[in-house]
């Protein structure tokens, strides 16, 4: 069986896996805890990276070595960038960008990473596929979207920013992790995908709408996440 690294930003988002895994061996790593064993018999590794692109690949770079995980999952919530995609709704990574690497200065378009062959970092489409499939069994009245995400060290939430988004990256979905995770497995030739459920629209409502949206949007993330583990295996 492959070995499944589960990373997400915030304990909210990670510990109800958490509680439903069995044969627990939880060890502390660069001030993470890992949490290895199973669920349904699917071996696992979760982790609470902490928000931001560094800690997001430093903690997959660890899952990678210490842990020798054959794919690895990112779980979270995030702003849409698309009028069709609401609140609550799933957004599943076809590929992934930092919107804030800008090195513009020297030439290059903002969002390529000088000196790297890729700069929008693919996600593994067996994956992609059957997240849709689980998404569409266990959330049957919540929107499933397939699409660009986009992260950056920025909580966006105002219209103009959201626009230069839209206009400069065609994103489908605005978050703090996902790229910074898919480029380390790219690096290591890991195969990944995002998943985020929609928390708030990206824009000047984004703060009241987050704090009152995040623990649905939650809730969406793990029960697609618990499905989607029984099928990849």
């Amino acid at each position: 069986m492959r070995i499944i690294g589960i990373i997400g930003a915030m304990d909210e988002e990670v510990n109800r896996l958490k509680e439903e895994m069995e044969d627990v061996e939880i060890e502390s790593v660069a001030s993470m805890d890992f949490y290895k064993g199973s669920f349904n018999g699917v071996p696992l590794v979760v982790v609470r990276s902490g928000i931001g692109k560094v800690n997001a690949a430093l903690c997959t770079q660890i899952l990678i070595d210490r842990y020798k995980i054959d794919l690895v999952i990112n779980t979270g919530i995030a702003g849409s960038l698309r009028n069709e995609i609401d609140i609550a709704d799933i957004v599943l990574s076809t590929d992934a960008i930092q919107h804030d690497m800008d090195a513009t200065g020297f030439g290059y378009k903002v969002g390529v990473i000088p000196r790297m062959e890729e700069s929008v970092f693919k996600a593994d489409m067996d994956l992609v596929n059957l997240a849709k499939k689980a998404c569409n069994k266990v959330l049957p009245d919540c929107g499933v979207h397939m699409g660009r995400v986009l992260s950056g060290d920025q909580f966006i939430s105002d219209s103009k920013k959201k626009d230069w988004l839209i206009n400069t990256f065609d994103g489908y979905c605005t978050e703090m992790e996902g790229a910074a995770i898919a480029q380390a497995a790219y690096l290591n030739n890991i195969p990944f995908l995002i998943i985020r459920a929609i928390s708030d629209k990206a824009d000047n409502s984004a703060q009241m709408a987050y704090s009152e949206f995040e623990a649905l949007a939650i809730d969406n993330t793990v029960t697609l996440l618990k499905e989607l583990i029984k099928q990849i295996n």
